[in-house]
């Protein structure tokens, strides 16, 4: 159960840099299309956060008192990054946040698969629909891709 625990603090802290990634993002886009769906894809992935605690505390594990404030000060040390721009926010910018969202949402899905199917938390946890939220990472995922392949084209072209 120790490296279970560890694992999980791990992913949890993951969630909550991508919750706060999106939510930033959002910010930055807001009044487009990207960010009405920055918007609802924050309030999934703070749900998905919040799912992700409560399968914790109902296997005993307890929530890291380290990771979590680590993954909000990470988040916000990466808006240091240069990107081609010495002030405000950049094509640059855009693409970057959306290529780490991916890379997220690909990871959340191995998540919910890995719990279910590696762990055999599924077995334990038989109210928890892990189909349902793989399915929901995978269109999450499904949907930021166009916008991500369209920022690449505004940044990388350049």
């Amino acid at each position: 159960m120790r490296l279970i625990g560890i694992y999980l603090n791990d992913q949890l802290a993951l969630g909550v840099a991508g919750r706060e990634l999106a939510r930033r993002a959002q910010r930055e886009n807001a009044g487009t299309e990207l960010g009405a769906f920055l918007q609802r894809l924050a309030v999934e992935v703070t749900e998905d956060v919040d799912t992700l605690e409560r399968i914790m505390e109902r296997l005993g594990v307890p929530l890291s008192p380290v990771k979590r404030p680590l993954a909000l000060v990470a988040e916000r040390v990466g808006r240091l990054k240069p990107n081609g721009r010495l002030r405000g926010y950049s094509p640059l910018s855009r693409f970057l946040e959306l290529e780490s969202l991916a890379l997220g949402l690909d990871g959340k899905k191995l998540l919910w698969s890995n719990l279910r199917d590696l762990a055999g938390v599924g077995g334990r946890l038989g109210d928890v629909e892990f189909d349902a939220l793989i399915e929901r990472a995978q269109k999450q995922r499904d949907d930021l891709e166009p916008h991500r392949v369209e920022a690449g084209r505004v940044a990388l072209a350049a």
